[in-house]
């Protein structure tokens, strides 16, 4: 977590400044994200909800994105990513989303991306996509790893985003 605090301070500074709101929907990151975000002093001013969605029944109730949406969309990819963040920022209403879907380790997942892959996704004013490739399976570092990068994503819209 000492790795991810100081970025989710800078993106809870900046939320707090902007008076906007957010939802996270991780995956691998197992909940470090949100986490890391509700460990900032104030954070009820703009965290407003986070799940860990590591099935496909909790993708369906939690963010209510249907089968049908996922169409042509593999898990563990930027639309993917893109998908849950999106998702997670209508199903509470807020002004950015995040969503993060990879593989830990220490093997790689189903799809055939190796331990160490993950996609990231923000949704808001500004959205932006990413993936990271860490080149290893420890599980616990990749999921640091994810969410710092998840986190520096969140930082580097917020700080692209037009003035209110």
């Amino acid at each position: 977590m000492d790795t991810l605090l100081p970025i989710a301070a800078r993106a809870g500074a900046l939320l707090k400044a902007r008076g906007e709101t957010i939802a996270v929907a991780e995956s691998s990151a197992g909940g470090l994200v949100s986490a890391a975000l509700l460990a900032v002093p104030g954070a009820s001013a703009y965290f407003l909800g986070g799940t860990v969605v590591y099935t496909r029944a909790a993708r369906e109730v939690l963010l209510a994105i249907p089968a049908a949406k996922l169409e042509g969309v593999r898990a563990a990819t930027e639309p993917y990513a893109a998908l849950l963040a999106e998702g997670a920022r209508q199903r509470l209403g807020t002004v950015w989303g995040l969503g993060e879907t990879g593989a830990t380790g220490p093997t790689g997942n189903r799809y055939g991306d190796a331990a160490g892959h993950v996609c990231l996704g923000v949704a808001g004013p500004v959205s932006r996509t990413a993936t990271v490739e860490t080149g290893h399976g420890d599980r616990i570092a990749n999921m640091r790893e994810f969410g710092a990068r998840l986190l520096t994503l969140l930082v580097e819209a917020l700080e692209a985003a037009p003035a209110k």
